[in-house]
């Protein structure tokens, strides 16, 4: 008999939850960059085109699966697996349908920051076992853009877990409710600069200089086809939904019930608005050089992130 745990695991708010909220957000995603660059996005798939997404996602896992001859066949094979599965199994910490999580403990959020360097990490051996020059280059853009934003996000998340007295994203959440605040009230530096790191983490304009398709066709992810694409494409969409649930629990007040307002509804608001934001951002802006990139963080976020780290430590000590 299956137990309610493993239904939790599994239907909701566990990984089939999960995977359809990341494809509405993909379509979300889609159809607001497409309209504020004046164009239609997902039409005929669905109702307004929202089954789009699935259907580009079933379309590539019936692709031909091409394997390059020189390429390094067991982290060619690995990759995409595991680039899939670190950001489904990373957001049973994000409380989605209570304040709590499904995986709580003091220390997730640590172990969150650690999730978002391996994907960086899974992203470099995927564009280095390829063997292609094009995937090699979009590597080792990946690595140095990881190299540049990841202090200044380590920074800025750390402030939140500085104000609540817990390193666990549940125990911010419930520190937020218990004062009746949000993160985003006490820290809105925290909060742009938190923004600006996840856009690179995610590799989106202004930041998709490993995927620049004008210069190096699609970066790391060139040699990849069929079944292994599809589940690139899976894991940024799951990888979407996670950097937008750790942006709501830490900023927002996470899934919080307010009046009659279930805590699941709560949650799924809030995430929308900041795909939503990024997708304006997406739409809005060209993309930056990697020279440009890398001075940026380290000349201007940096300096940034640390005077947010001193505030904080002086209202706490207040």
């Amino acid at each position: 008999m299956v137990t309610y745990e493993v239904l939790q695991l599994i239907v909701f708010p566990g990984a089939l939850f999960a995977i359809c909220l990341a494809f509405l957000y993909e379509w979300v995603d889609r159809k607001l960059f497409a309209r504020v660059q004046g164009r239609y996005g997902p039409l005929y798939t669905g109702p307004a085109g929202i089954m789009q997404p699935v259907a580009d996602f079933l379309k590539l896992l019936s692709k031909e699966d091409i394997v390059p001859r020189a390429c390094d066949a067991n982290l060619f094979f690995a990759v995409p697996v595991m680039y899939a599965t670190l950001p489904l199994a990373t957001l049973f910490m994000m409380p989605i349908a209570a304040p709590e999580a499904l995986i709580a403990f003091d220390g997730d959020l640590i172990f969150i920051l650690f999730a978002f360097g391996m994907m960086t990490l899974i992203i470099f051996l995927a564009g280095w076992s390829s063997a292609s020059r094009f995937s090699a280059i979009g590597s080792v853009r990946s690595a140095l853009q990881m190299l540049s934003y990841e202090i200044p996000l380590g920074l800025v998340l750390v402030c939140p877990a500085i104000a609540a007295k817990s390193l666990s994203v549940s125990g911010i959440v419930q520190w937020q409710a218990a004062n009746a605040t949000l993160g985003a009230a006490l820290q809105p530096i925290g909060l742009a600069v938190t923004m600006v790191c996840l856009l690179a983490e995610l590799e989106l304009v202004p930041f998709d200089i490993p995927e620049a398709e004008t210069e190096i066709v699609a970066g790391w992810r060139t040699e990849f086809t069929g079944w292994r694409l599809a589940l690139f494409r899976l894991g940024r969409d799951l990888e979407v939904l996670l950097v937008a649930a750790l942006v709501a629990s830490l900023y927002l007040g996470g899934a919080q019930p307010l009046w009659l307002i279930p805590a699941t509804a709560m949650f799924v608001v809030k995430t929308a608005a900041v795909v939503m934001v990024f997708s304006f951002v997406r739409a809005l802006f060209a993309r930056l050089r990697i020279d440009q990139m890398i001075s940026g963080m380290w000349k201007y976020l940096l300096p940034i992130a640390a005077l947010q780290v001193v505030l904080v430590q002086i209202g706490v000590g207040v």
